[in-house]
């Protein structure tokens, strides 16, 4: 039998693609602490040039709960919500002074950027640019902000640099 921490600790929440605000609304709704820390971006539309505000982690966000069945239930059963992050034993929590560290890290003027959000051999999809649809193995990065995606067709490859920002990760059930 588990035991569950008695007080509410931090959980990270995986979300369906662009679904973090809306899991984020519903989870306040419901009277639970979230954070979804985000970070002011340039538009990707051509024909705007203003600054967005995006999540820092797509796909992600986190809650302060305790996991008792209840509560877990609440939490996961909120429109847009994938699972809680963990492994065999269970959902992991994330130390307070981590989820303090990146209140003060996006409340910071200074541009704020993210580790590599692919890994050599993960399945992609181009979702947006002259590419929309394109689906490959992530191979490396290119410099600034861009990647290179191998496409297998007739067991030859084709590889086409993409931005970054113009590429997802296909679910582990898709891919």
């Amino acid at each position: 039998m588990k035991l569950y921490e008695l007080r509410p600790v931090w959980y990270v929440l995986h979300t369906k693609s662009r679904f973090e605000n809306v899991v984020y609304e519903g989870l306040l709704k419901k009277s639970l602490d979230t954070f979804l820390p985000k970070i002011q971006v340039k538009s990707k539309r051509r024909d705007r040039h203003i600054m967005i505000n995006v999540p820092l982690f797509p796909g992600y966000l986190f809650v302060n709960t305790n996991l008792i069945p209840q509560n877990h239930l609440e939490v996961v059963k909120t429109t847009g919500a994938v699972r809680l992050l963990g492994n065999k034993d269970g959902p992991l929590s994330v130390p307070d002074e981590t989820i303090n560290s990146l209140k003060i890290m996006v409340s910071c003027p200074e541009p704020l950027s993210t580790g590599s959000r692919f890994k050599k051999g993960d399945k992609v999809i181009v979702i947006s640019g002259h590419l929309t649809g394109v689906t490959g193995i992530f191979q490396q990065y290119r410099g600034k902000g861009r990647v290179v995606v191998h496409i297998e067709a007739l067991q030859q490859f084709a590889a086409v640099n993409v931005d970054e920002q113009n590429v997802e990760k296909l679910p582990e059930i898709l891919s």
